[in-house]
């Protein structure tokens, strides 16, 4: 079992040695102008790269993962849904009535209105 669980660490470890020792040997020491410069489409950025971004980005990415993941549960139940009991039914639909009372309460709050 010891012996298991070194080889297991050693399939671990050795790509991530491997990988910093190529670092070290092929990449350059110190960052220069070229290197430590902004790339933005060949152009030198115009605004400060720390400014604030509106809430709303924040919100939409919310709203997206939500139905993102109803969409990953929804398929497999769609595929095998005449062969499952009642029961499942019924979950799959208070799934969906929550998910739903979300796409409510998005829209009440203005959330899907982009401003």
């Amino acid at each position: 079992m010891l012996v298991g669980v070194c080889m297991a660490l050693a399939m671990g470890a050795v790509p991530l040695l491997l990988a910093r020792a190529w670092a070290v040997a092929f990449s350059p020491g110190k960052p220069g102008p070229e290197k430590s410069s902004n790339y933005e489409c060949g152009l030198a950025s115009d605004g400060d790269p720390g400014g604030q971004q509106s809430i709303h980005y924040y919100l939409y990415a919310i709203v997206f993962l939500v139905f993102d993941v109803e969409s990953v549960f929804l398929i497999p139940f769609a595929t095998a849904f005449t062969g499952l009991p009642m029961g499942a039914v019924l979950a799959m639909a208070a799934f969906l009535l929550l998910l739903a009372e979300g796409l409510v309460w998005a829209w009440l709050k203005g959330i899907l209105s982009w401003r």
